[in-house]
């Protein structure tokens, strides 16, 4: 969903007390970035400030809670249009396909391919971009890009939106049948539209979705978990081994009043330092240790 940040036409606390109102225990703020300059899309230096507010909104107490992430546009050759120097700041990423809608059925499933190869790719959002009676959808080849989705653990949206509809019902079961997991979004631009997740719900029944299938059914730990780098440590720049898987366990020496204390933890997911991402204070998280990337859950003495 959108915010003022973009072209939103409400706030983030606005967005939030609307969906609370609505009974959701987490909402996803997805701006969008700088590319989209119709929309007062983001540039590096907006978004680091916009997270902040995301945050900051946490802290408030509304509630819910708020998830930093963002709108991406996959550029001509499968860039994205946001350095690299900023994704790790957010909670997850949304890739969006429209930005270019003109290429041959070939290079456009290269250019497909080549965003859901980034790392950091977590879901595949407005997946053929078509606006009813206004676009057709892009050409591309779906069993290729969803053999890649299912691969690198990455989601296709639904689009509730309904001008968008997307992905369509026999796509939607080529999802379930390949085991690639769905979101279901509101592609809210005000509180008002979040109502229309209804129709995304129904377009995803008439694809024969189930409640597994849907991976924002979930509870925001695991929704976190189900999306790409909740279940292993993602790979940096530098091209750095991955992580150990989750669930691995591993003793750490800790010293505390005078002794030297064998601690238990089990890796839980990857995420930013969680005084970046979920608030220093918060103490939801005193039980886990912040270490090589990766947050480890306490697990008795």
């Amino acid at each position: 969903m959108h915010t003022t940040a973009s072209d939103g036409k409400n706030s983030i606390e606005e967005m939030a007390e609307a969906a609370r109102a609505l009974g959701h225990e987490y909402i996803a703020i997805t701006d969008h970035s700088k590319a989209v300059t119709v929309a007062n899309g983001l540039d590096e230096k907006r978004m680091a400030a916009h997270i902040k507010k995301i945050h900051a909104a946490n802290e408030k107490g509304l509630g819910i809670r708020v998830l930093a992430g963002a709108e991406v546009d996959i550029l001509k050759v499968g860039r994205w249009t946001i350095r690299m120097s900023c994704w790790r700041n957010w909670m997850w990423w949304c890739a969006r396909s429209i930005r270019i809608l003109n290429l041959e059925r070939e290079a456009m499933t290269e250019r497909m391919l080549a965003a859901i190869e980034n790392p950091y790719a977590q879901i595949i959002g407005h997946p053929t971009g078509r606006v009813l009676l206004r676009r057709e959808a892009i050409d591309y080849d779906m069993e290729k890009v969803l053999a890649a989705c299912g691969k690198h653990g990455v989601a296709m949206e639904c689009n509730s939106y309904p001008d968008r509809l997307d992905l369509k019902d026999v796509y939607l079961r080529m999802c379930k049948e390949r085991g690639v997991k769905v979101v279901i979004s509101t592609d809210a631009h005000n509180a008002g539209n979040l109502s229309l997740i209804r129709y995304g719900v129904r377009m995803a029944r008439r694809g024969w979705l189930e409640k597994r299938d849907v991976i924002n059914t979930l509870g925001v730990g695991e929704f976190l978990g189900a999306l790409r780098g909740g279940r292993e440590r993602r790979r940096d720049r530098k091209g750095k081994k991955k992580g150990l898987r989750r669930g691995h366990r591993v003793h750490r020496e800790e010293k505390g009043d005078g002794e030297i204390h064998r601690t238990k933890y089990v890796r839980w997911k990857s995420v930013p330092r969680p005084d970046e991402a979920y608030g220093a204070q918060n103490p939801r998280f005193a039980e886990y240790a912040w270490n090589e990337g990766v947050l480890w859950e306490r697990r008795g003495g």
